[in-house]
């Protein structure tokens, strides 16, 4: 098997899009977005200065993705990244794909000189949080999230 971790290009908009429907929708149960809002969504990250998603390829399929939003932090009073994203398909979860994945996404921060990169999960998800845990992430305790519709 053929299996590397890559930035998204633009010819990646179709198999990428499908895939993120199966994230939203699939996983996390959340109604489909437009396909167009989608689109614009993955043509912002191409040009990779609001964010970048590293995409997943097996054998010329994607079947995992990550995406990395910039911003900054006033607590760190520097730039930092927040993982809004982190999926592989069903078959893939527990892999060391995963892991590299994740490690694509930490390198790619640190070697842009991002000072830290955040992200949150289902708190349902605890298989998400066991491998998190297993990648020496630290899990916030002081600051409770909200969010507003």
């Amino acid at each position: 098997m053929s299996s590397f971790i890559r930035i998204a290009e633009p010819e990646d908009i179709t198999n990428l899009t499908e895939l993120m429907y199966e994230y939203i929708v699939g996983f996390y149960q959340n109604p489909a977005p437009p396909i167009n809002n989608i689109h614009h969504l993955i043509q912002t990250l191409f040009d990779r200065q609001q964010g970048i998603q590293f995409v997943v390829e097996e054998n010329g399929r994607l079947v995992g993705f990550a995406t990395l939003y910039f911003t900054f932090s006033t607590m760190k009073a520097d730039k930092i990244v927040v993982m809004n994203d982190f999926f592989l398909t069903e078959p893939y979860r527990d892999t060391e794909l995963e892991s590299q994945l994740f490690l694509a996404c930490k390198n790619y921060c640190i070697n842009q000189g991002y000072t830290n990169m955040t992200w949150i999960t289902s708190i349902n998800n605890t298989r998400a949080q066991s491998f998190f845990n297993t990648m020496k992430a630290i899990q916030g305790k002081d600051w409770v999230h909200f969010s507003i519709n």
